[in-house]
């Protein structure tokens, strides 16, 4: 089974109102050193497993999430991307593995220059994720985004002069003052472009953002009273899936598209329970057995590697039922749904009473329309998408 690295980068140039992620703000001359502990931190890793190379599984994707990326130096990306090859076996590299690694960077349009593209490609990234979020510059300003419609534009064309011939574009359906009208511009906008992939989110509301901790207050501040109502974020979800299949992109996971041959692979690691490793501040990494997570705090991260202290603050092996649930939750994201023989077949000796629970539970989604049972391919109703956490909490329990 190949490997996926994810290397999480926590900085940004400013937070936007909506984000619930562990980044932050920080001085740039801290940018080197944190590059620099997370190629120790690899290292280590290696050393783990037995040394340089001696993992059985060949690192196949490799993706840089953030956070903004693309604020480092360039040749900071490139020592960690460097760092990975001399230690980890790569695809490419081992006999029989003929494609490259895929190589992602999630980048903010205002970062991406020529120089910064050129040396990325140099550098072995052959994927860039922008995060456009929206083309209308009213939203962009109140979610407190540096870029502006502009900028988009220009950060693709600089993209493709540069050689790139696999982005991915994300928009944010659910915005404040986001209308029928914008999200239909929108949208349309980003079918202009044509990138390869696309992610289209719909806004969350929880404490873990400014703008969802004033929203459920019920105060102003953020825009918060203009976010669109939940069926109109629905509606957005629903039109985007329509004109993007007009579009001729597949729809493969419930946030994401892609045109043929295009899905990330990295991200289908994720949802089909496949190992990868994290390395950086907040990172998390996944073993077939065991989940566990770095420390947030990047300055206390940078410490602990300085010190040769490990950043890891949990670490909890994964029981027989939470990777069941885990087996529901994060296939029947995929449009393809998941296969129920096989998952009775592989838990039905250890969970039988939970196995049994689940099948009523199937039955009843069924006669509701929220879930199909094509043979033995359980998959969630294509018309019930925009609500699929509530379907798989019913499910789920």
């Amino acid at each position: 089974m190949s490997l996926g690295v994810y290397i999480q980068v926590p900085f940004c140039q400013t937070k936007c109102t909506y984000c619930n992620f562990h980044t932050g703000v920080v001085s740039r001359n801290r940018y080197g050193l944190y590059a620099d502990a997370v190629c120790r931190e690899i290292a280590l890793a290696a050393e783990e497993n037995g040394g340089a190379g001696a993992t059985e599984n060949a690192v196949d994707t490799i993706y840089f999430g953030g956070g903004t990326p693309s604020l480092l130096d360039p040749s900071d990306l490139a020592k960690m991307v460097d760092r990975l090859r001399a230690r980890f076996l790569m695809a490419g590299t081992a006999a029989g593995l003929a494609a490259q690694p895929e190589i992602t960077l999630e980048a903010d349009p205002e970062t991406i220059t020529a120089e910064k593209a050129a040396a990325w490609l140099v550098a072995g990234f052959n994927r860039i994720s922008l995060g456009a979020q929206s083309f209308d510059d009213c939203e962009l300003k109140s979610s407190g985004r540096m870029h502006r419609r502009a900028d988009i534009y220009r950060a693709v064309e600089t993209l493709r002069q540069a050689g790139f011939r696999n982005i991915s574009l994300d928009l944010i359906a659910g915005l404040p003052h986001q209308a029928r009208e914008s999200w239909k511009c929108s949208v349309s906008e980003l079918l202009e472009l044509r990138p390869e992939h696309v992610s289209i989110y719909m806004l969350e509301i929880d404490e873990g953002s400014r703008l969802g901790k004033e929203s459920l207050a019920g105060g102003n501040r953020y825009s918060a009273s203009a976010i669109p109502s939940d069926d109109a974020i629905a509606e957005s979800y629903e039109s985007a899936c329509a004109r993007l299949a007009a579009g001729g992109y597949e729809h493969y996971e419930i946030s994401n598209w892609a045109l043929p041959g295009c899905r990330s692979q990295h991200n289908l690691k994720y949802w089909r329970r496949q190992p990868y490793f994290g390395f950086g501040a907040g990172a998390h990494s996944f073993d077939g057995r065991t989940r566990w997570a770095n420390l947030h705090d990047s300055a206390r991260y940078v410490d602990c590697i300085e010190q040769g202290i490990s950043p890891r603050e949990q670490i909890e092996p994964v029981t027989a039922g939470q990777a069941l649930e885990e087996e529901f939750f994060l296939g029947l994201r995929q449009l393809d749904g998941i296969d129920l023989g096989r998952i009775e077949r592989d838990y039905d000796a250890e969970l039988p009473g939970r196995i049994g629970d689940l099948r009523g539970r199937i039955t009843n989604l069924q006669s509701q329309g929220l879930v199909e049972l094509d043979g033995t391919r359980l998959r969630l109703a294509p018309d019930r998408l925009s609500v699929s956490n509530e379907v798989l909490v019913e499910l789920l329990g």
